[in-house]
């Protein structure tokens, strides 16, 4: 056992090549996550206008745009508690104890089944109340109920991959968990204009042939991250089935970390319903406009978020290991790759912002406000980066409660606010999109002062 710790790549391999070896899987696996909430957006913009509704397409975007901040629930509690079950099993690995790894991996699974049944639930008892919350439009009321039953009501496939994702991620087989999500990816983009449209003979089912395609493809993931967590991650913990008992100790553990990280990922969702809300205030142009934009920058954003997923096994495999240097460099390369990542992100889209708006079939009056966004929103880029490395940092260094508080400022205690006051105020179309800047430097300020003390105690 103590030769299988000593091979392990997270221990032994030079940083620099290992956070990029272990990155790079974890970049594409988070940008087709993305590209799941891009696509559907792209195909249902493409739906036609009927006698009595103009603008059908628009009407469809700003439907999903309602329910997003339902899915991103789905993907905060499940990456969340995979954060605690990757930050944990890793450490696990590092210290050599296989059986808590097993029923680490087991309790995940656990806690995935408990949390499907909770939105299984609320597909089928809370989402009317949920719509009316944001909007009155019949239109948009009847397409995001739709689409948000559909995709609640059979969320199992979304919630219980992000568990066997972070399963093969934390025994270091990221590529595996990557090709499961391209799997289910592809699929949602064969089957996206197939049930939209009715092509190939399949009936024509609008934006509820959106949700179909989206859940057929979370549930082909799933049985590949299965299958791959069965055959593979047996060399490294037992995988039997007496494993899913749970036991509130390993439970507790899990959530000591992941509940930080849950509340950290839901914020996010709790910001975009409350955009929804302001941005409401001022046009439902406005609230389209954002929601698309939201979906392109997920790449950028995903990307590094998948840059922090490969830093949070690897500091925590080495803070198991009271590895000090290896922890600042995992530190200091986890940091570079992410601003890299963000810097170009934020030059791509200021130079091609017109044209990848322009792919979705948008009135006049939308696109110009998302081109007006991504324009000055990128702008803080380079301080989103550094608070989302840090935020990894803390979370894999055992302190998620401080990853939790940067998140707070750049999503609700500054962003939120600035957002509904910039409402108030004349050419409020454009003061609106400085509030993401302006929270992100904001946050950035917090975390540095959060790292000084973390170093203090843990790195010197």
């Amino acid at each position: 056992m103590e030769k299988e710790i000593t091979m392990n790549r997270m221990g032994t391999a030079p940083i620099k090549k290992l956070m990029l070896a272990m990155g790079i899987p974890m970049i594409l696996s988070m940008a087709l996550q993305a590209l799941y909430n891009i696509v559907d957006s792209f195909f249902v913009s493409s739906i036609k206008d009927t006698p009595a509704v103009a603008h059908l397409g628009d009407y469809a975007v700003n439907a999903l745009t309602l329910a997003f901040p339902v899915q991103m629930l789905m993907v905060a509690i499940g990456i969340g508690t995979g954060v605690g079950v990757n930050a944990l099993l890793s450490k696990s690995l590092g210290q050599g104890d296989r059986e808590k790894g097993s029923w680490i991996s087991g309790n995940a699974v656990f806690l995935g089944l408990c949390t499907y049944i909770v939105f299984l639930l609320f597909g089928i008892f809370g989402v009317n109340a949920y719509m009316v919350s944001q909007t009155k439009d019949p239109v948009v009321l009847q397409m995001g109920k739709a689409y948000l039953e559909i995709c609640s009501i059979l969320s199992f496939g979304s919630i219980l991959f992000m568990i066997y994702e972070k399963l093969l991620q934390a025994t270091g087989r990221t590529m595996l968990s990557t090709v499961a999500q391209v799997a289910g990816a592809v699929t949602n983009i064969i089957l996206d204009p197939i049930l939209i449209f009715g092509y190939l003979g399949f009936p024509e089912l609008g934006i509820e042939g959106a949700a179909y395609a989206t859940v057929i493809g979370q549930a082909v993931s799933l049985i590949l991250g299965i299958l791959f967590h069965m055959i593979c991650n047996r060399r490294d913990i037992n995988t039997g089935f007496q494993y899913l008992r749970p036991r509130i100790k390993i439970i507790t553990e899990v959530y000591t970390i992941g509940i930080p990280a849950i509340i950290m990922q839901a914020l996010m969702s709790f910001m975009t319903y409350g955009v929804n809300i302001i941005f409401g205030a001022v046009s439902t142009a406005a609230v389209t406009a954002y929601g698309i934009y939201y979906k392109i920058q997920q790449f950028v954003f995903f990307a590094a978020f998948g840059m922090n997923n490969a830093m949070i096994p690897i500091i925590g495999f080495n803070y198991g290991k009271r590895d000090k240097k290896r922890i600042q460099e995992g530190i200091r390369y986890g940091m570079l790759y992410t601003l890299i990542i963000m810097l170009v992100g934020a030059m791509l889209l200021q130079v091609f912002a017109g044209q990848l708006i322009g792919i979705f079939s948008l009135s006049d009056e939308t696109r110009t406000l998302c081109i007006r966004a991504v324009r000055i929103i990128t702008l803080g880029y380079l301080f989103a980066g550094a608070n989302i490395a840090y935020q990894g940092i803390f979370q894999a260094l055992g302190y998620g409660v401080r990853s939790l508080l940067v998140s707070t400022v750049r999503l609700i205690i500054v962003a939120l606010p600035l957002a509904w006051i910039f409402t108030r105020l004349p050419n409020a179309e454009t003061l609106i999109w400085t509030a993401f800047p302006i929270a992100e430097g904001a946050a950035l300020i917090l975390a540095a002062v959060l790292m000084r003390q973390v170093a203090k105690k843990r790195l010197t």
